[in-house]
Parts: structure tokens; sequence; C-alpha cells
């Protein structure tokens, strides 16, 4: 049996995809940990490519070595991907050429990404920049694991069929809306840890999301009941808006808590950490669900000549 030409780049995807979360945790955790500045220069550390790993230079330190592990493996796929797509026969390459891309965007994201992060340092932690970096590492996230959704054997597949969705709004508006709004939240949750503003902006767009989230899942679940993908979809977005509402709740108890304390109190530290990362991956939920939204169902005014529609609840 021949190997599809994209299998290795999916497992590599993957397993940058898992470096990346690994490096959401270390971010995180420097933040929570009030060791942004326990290192002041960059792209050094005092100097050194190994300081002493005391105090907060253990969180800023490992937060860099990490984020430059990563930068590497985003350099391998983004070389990989070009190579792949250069060696499709010439009448296929066109329809693939946005991957290449795709993994040059996802390179470019990361070295913005580290160039955000030494300016938050040499700028002692402006809050727009800081959350500038925070929001950008959360795209690199999901850019990764869209590639890697993208060479994976289900994606590579013909599908055969199209689903029609024949309601307003139509379910790819719907869950555009819902990664907008979830990537907005994002960023009202950076701001709020830098201290740029208050929580209510974050609640509020809290309130928005989980809204927007429920409505898509139950969008999925009604409209498509015979369709394991989509039904799996609604499943978990439901499991994780429901743990990241939960998380959100303890993580501003540990807050109102630890207000008291002179340094932060390691119960504080990690439901904030928990609660962060769980917003990365609702996020990537939401994209992987809309990535696949589009790769079934079709729109309800497609041209004539497509795969013949697979019957739904919506016709």
């Amino acid at each position: 049996m021949t190997p599809r030409p994209h299998q290795n780049v999916h497992r590599f995807a993957v397993f940058t995809a898992a470096c990346t979360l690994l490096l959401l945790i270390a971010g995180a955790l420097v933040t929570s940990n009030d060791a942004g500045l326990s290192v002041p220069d960059w792209p050094l550390s005092y100097g050194s490519l190994a300081p002493p790993l005391v105090g907060g230079i253990f969180y800023e330190h490992g937060h860099r070595v990490i984020a430059s592990f990563v930068g590497l493996l985003s350099i391998v796929l983004a070389v990989w991907l070009w190579r792949v797509e250069s060696r499709r026969p010439p009448a296929e390459r066109p329809a693939k050429i946005w991957l290449r891309w795709l993994g040059v965007a996802a390179l470019g994201a990361i070295v913005a990404q580290g160039l955000l992060g030494g300016l938050t340092v040499l700028f002692f932690l402006p809050p727009s920049v800081s959350s500038a970096h925070a929001a950008l590492a959360q795209l690199f996230f999901a850019t990764v694991a869209s590639i890697a959704l993208f060479t994976s054997a289900w994606w590579e597949k013909e599908t055969g069929f199209w689903l029609r969705d024949f309601r307003s709004p139509s379910i790819h508006t719907l869950a555009l809306a819902t990664v907008a709004a979830v990537f907005v939240q994002l960023i009202l949750g950076a701001a709020f840890r830098h201290k740029a503003f208050g929580i209510i902006p974050h609640l509020a767009g809290a309130v928005i999301v989980t809204g927007l989230i429920f409505w898509l899942a139950g969008a999925l679940r009604h409209r498509f009941p015979g369709v394991p993908e989509l039904r799996f979809a609604a499943r978990g977005l439901h499991i994780l808006i429901g743990v990241q509402l939960l998380l959100g709740a303890a993580a501003w108890w540990s807050r109102l808590y630890a207000a008291s304390f002179p340094q932060p109190i390691p119960v504080m530290v990690a439901l904030t950490v928990a609660h962060v990362v769980m917003g990365a991956l609702v996020l990537v939920g939401t994209v992987l669900v809309t990535l696949v939204c589009y790769r079934l169902v079709q729109p309800a005014g497609a041209l004539v000549g497509s795969p013949e529609p697979r019957p739904s609840a919506a016709d």
C-alpha cells in the first residue's frame, strides 16, 4: 500500500500542535507567577543561554526555551509542506498550493510571536504588546491544528456527498461568528490578565461566546443528526464550553481568595493556567468545527453539478 503524501507531515503537525499547547502552558505560568520581568534582557537571559533557574527565572527562561523549540518545529513543518506539495503531479498542485502558504503563515506567526515577546520585556510589559503576544500565540496554535486537520486521512479522502443547509443563519455563518467571538474573548482575557482593564468586558464576552457556542452546537445536532462527525462536534463544543465556564469561575474565585497574599499562590496559578489553556482549546475546537462544516456542508445556493447531496433533517 502506497503511503499518503501527507501521512508523516500530519504526524509532525500533531506533534507541533502538542508542543504549542505546552508553550501556552509555559506562557500562562509566566503571567500567573508574575515572572514576566524576572529576566530583564532579550534574546539572552542575563546575557547567557543558561542562566541560573531560580525564582521567576525558571518560568521566564523555560518559556523562552520551549518557544525556541516550537519555532524550530515550525520551520521544519513549513519546509516539509513546501517539499511535499512541490512533488505533487502538476495537475494537482494548484489545488493544494494554499497549504504551502499556510505553513509559511504559521512560521511567520511564530517569528512575530517571538518579537512581540521580546518587546514585552524590553518595554516593561506594556499591556497592548503583552495582549498581542498572547493573542498571536492562540492564532499560531489554531493554524498548526488546522494544518494537522488538512493533512489528515479524513480530510484527504473523497467525501462522496455534500450535505445541504437551507436554514438561516447558515451553519457556515454561525460557525465563523463563533470563532470570531471566541478570539475576541481571548484578547479580552489577555488584556485583563495584563491589567489593561477590568473584568467586566471579559465577563460580557463570556456570555456572548457561551450563547454562540450553544447555538452552534444545537444547530449541528438538529440540522444534521445523522452525520457522526457533526454530532461529535456538537458534543465536543458542549464539553469545551462547560469545562471552560467552570474553570473561569474557579479562576476568578482563586484571584479573590489570593488577593491578600504577597505573591501568587499555587491554587490561583493552577486554576488560571488551566483556564487560559482551556480557552486556547475552545478556539481550536471552534476553528476545527468550522473547517469540518466547510468540508461537509454545501450552501443551499451552491451551483448545480456538485456531488449528490446526502439527506439531512433540514431537507
